[in-house]
């Protein structure tokens, strides 16, 4: 069983949104699939380099040398919806990115999570404008896994994740409770869990057609423009952010 496991990605693994530990740092499913492990293996040691707003290329160059450095039999990746959200994307580039570190980790011995994420469209409208991209991407992750014997949590066309409870008020990142949700479909992954994580709740009542409006232009105020603003600078929500466990230790559990 694992004994070092490193988590590496964007917002979603450095667990935006979740709830914060003492040092004011969000949890995150990628730190409660790590209490998972731990019960497992008590002597498991977790390093999380996530780190918001990195795209899929800058988490290769930057954190799969360091995780490389740290000699893990574990390695989770998850990163890419950021790419999908620009104008440039380049699926092959992105994509040769992900092999390149697939190959990487895995010829030093690691095990590999990979992540196939969910489809946008069956919760937001504006987010559909990217479900082929993330389609396309889960169709060459999944291709990837299988080339490489990596093992994959796949989101695509899960139901679970419909409710909107699962979700922050930004729609874009998972809230506590989505957070563990996900942590329980990678340990289903992983083969230290089950498969009933699948099984959806019944949908959260959202309102009518006004409800619904005010929430749209409340999100657009507080969440969009903000987000187009930094874009239009040229800033990241990551700019001046560390990862959150850059060193192998034991994970701080509940």
């Amino acid at each position: 069983m694992w004994s070092r496991y490193v988590a590496l990605g964007d917002s979603f693994t450095e667990g935006l949104m979740d709830e914060t530990d003492p040092d004011g740092r969000h949890r995150g499913w990628a730190d409660r699939l790590a209490c998972q492990l731990q019960t497992v293996n008590p002597d498991l040691l977790y390093a999380n380099l996530a780190i918001r707003g990195r795209l899929l290329g800058q988490v290769v160059d930057e954190q799969v040398p360091q995780a490389l450095a740290l000699n893990p039999d574990l390695v989770s990746l998850a990163a890419g919806i950021n790419d999908t959200l620009r104008r440039s994307y380049d699926l092959h580039s992105a994509m040769t990115s992900l092999e390149n570190a697939v190959i990487s980790l895995r010829g030093s011995g690691a095990d590999v999570l990979l992540v196939a994420f969910g489809d946008p469209s069956r919760r937001s409208r504006v987010m559909s404008s990217v479900s082929v991209r993330i389609a396309a991407v889960n169709a060459a992750t999944l291709a990837i896994a299988q080339q490489y014997g990596c093992r994959v949590v796949e989101f695509w066309g899960c139901a679970a994740f419909d409710d909107d409870s699962f979700w922050d008020e930004d729609r874009l990142h998972l809230s506590p409770s989505g957070h563990a949700l996900a942590a329980r479909a990678a340990a289903d992954a992983l083969g230290i869990g089950d498969d009933t994580w699948r099984t959806p709740q019944p949908l959260t009542d959202a309102g009518g057609p006004l409800h619904r409006g005010a929430g749209h232009v409340r999100w657009a105020r507080r969440h969009l423009v903000p987000w187009l603003s930094r874009r239009l600078r040229g800033q990241s929500s990551g700019d001046m952010i560390t990862p959150k466990r850059p060193t192998l230790e034991r994970p701080a559990c509940p």
